[in-house]
């Protein structure tokens, strides 16, 4: 959530930035109109109260006449006009949280991916002297996977992983939370279901509602440990001698994939469960400190692909291609030879304040101030996706696939053969 001074101030600016976000800039019309209304609401609710509290200021006995008419006056004013102020400021706040963060000043400007720029990339794309199998038919060759029988059981999407893919990704996972521990994050688990208001205050909510299923009493299951994690410290307030907060979450996933229909069908490359271990970081509230730790969480994320040696790129994304409350975007794709393509396996994102605004998570800064803290949030892995990476850039020709170096000793083999 921006600050309502700034978009006061700054019209122009966020008008701009939500159109270069593709939302529609009216909201910020309707914003500053109710702003407008709630503060002239807000000033005669006042003066009433204070020339009610007047009115018995100086009162030693009993009322007169006329004290007691204007204090039923002003009652009955009161009573008209708190409820009107009420229902305004909730219509304040209500579209105060449809305003987007405006993108960092660096952040391209473009309506679709297409705007997206390559800044990295590393490794070499594999060359095969056979014919290249997709992930899909490989994990089936090899008893991996079972997508049919998950989806008479499940519906579309749905999938069983079987025998070595199991213990692959749970190794996996396992591997990129201890490396995460070593750098000093706090290993968490977290509530897979959540209230509306952690979903707000990490701004998957107005925007991604549909996208996310709700269950029986309300809740909304997770579509990344970002959301539990972020909303930790909700109504907090920290000291900035313990900033910044490390903290890296390891839990499934749900997400509706809508809009998605059609597409990625087939194995595990798009699917409504999977795992992930995600980083989520609280900073002091200086861009600069953000920035250097955003490219730090980015090479968290290189540094275990490369030790997967799986060839990969990364795109610094346009403002059309950008969530919501997303200041600055990395998206990082890794090689598909089946496809002959790169495709998104992990996300680095910061938000400076326009998480914790809406979450009420401040500190206490050295000078006595106190200030809202910056977050930022990556992808170390996630699962099955990148399983599906690994089986493609790592087959044989006799239709085996080997275990990359450092997931052998997960496994127990070095290479993964049909029983």
């Amino acid at each position: 959530m921006l600050e309502i001074n700034y978009i006061r101030q700054n019209t122009d600016t966020v008008k701009q930035a939500a159109s270069n976000k593709q939302f529609d800039s009216k909201i910020i019309d309707a914003v500053l109109e109710v702003d407008s209304q709630r503060k002239s609401l807000l000033l005669q609710v006042e003066e009433l109260r204070r020339q009610a509290n007047a009115n018995v200021a100086d009162l030693k006995g009993k009322p007169s006449d006329e004290q007691i008419a204007k204090g039923k006056q002003i009652k009955q004013q009161l009573q008209e006009l708190e409820p009107v102020l009420s229902e305004t400021e909730k219509k304040f706040q209500e579209l105060m949280y449809q305003v987007p963060n405006p993108a960092a000043d660096d952040v391209p400007v473009a309506k679709d991916e297409s705007g997206n720029v390559e800044v990295k990339k590393w490794g070499d794309i594999p060359k095969f002297d056979f014919p290249v199998l997709p992930h899909e038919e490989l994990a089936e060759n090899l008893d991996l996977l079972d997508n049919k029988r998950a989806v008479r059981i499940a519906g579309s999407r749905a999938y069983f992983t079987k025998n070595d893919l199991v213990l692959l990704e749970y190794g996996l996972l396992m591997y990129a939370l201890k490396k995460m521990v070593s750098q000093g994050y706090t290993p968490m688990t977290v509530p897979w279901m959540v209230n509306d208001d952690a979903m707000r205050g990490t701004g998957y909510f107005p925007w991604g509602k549909e996208d996310h299923y709700q269950t029986q009493d309300g809740q909304r299951l997770i579509g990344t440990a970002e959301v539990s994690l972020t909303a930790f410290y909700k109504d907090e307030t920290l000291n900035e001698k313990d900033l910044p907060v490390r903290m890296v979450g390891i839990s499934p996933c749900y997400r509706r994939e809508v809009g998605s229909y059609g597409k990625d069908t087939k194995g595990i490359f798009r699917v409504h469960q999977f795992n992930k271990v995600e980083q989520v970081v609280y900073t002091v509230a200086d861009e600069e400190e953000t920035r250097k730790m955003h490219d730090k969480m980015l090479s968290d994320t290189e540094s275990l692909l490369q030790e997967l040696k799986l060839p990969y790129h990364v795109l610094l994304m346009c403002t059309g291609d950008m969530g919501a409350g997303q200041r600055r975007k990395y998206d990082v794709e890794v090689w598909f030879p089946s496809q002959n393509a790169y495709r998104e396996t992990h996300s680095d994102s910061y938000f400076n304040d326009f998480q914790s605004r809406r979450l009420n998570i401040r500190y206490k800064a050295s000078d006595g101030t106190l200030k809202h803290v910056y977050t930022l949030n990556n992808t170390v892995v996630a699962t099955p996706r990148i399983l599906g990476a690994i089986l493609e850039n790592y087959q044989r020709a006799d239709g085996s696939v080997k275990v990359p170096d450092i997931l052998v000793p997960f496994v127990g083999k070095e290479v993964i053969t049909r029983a």
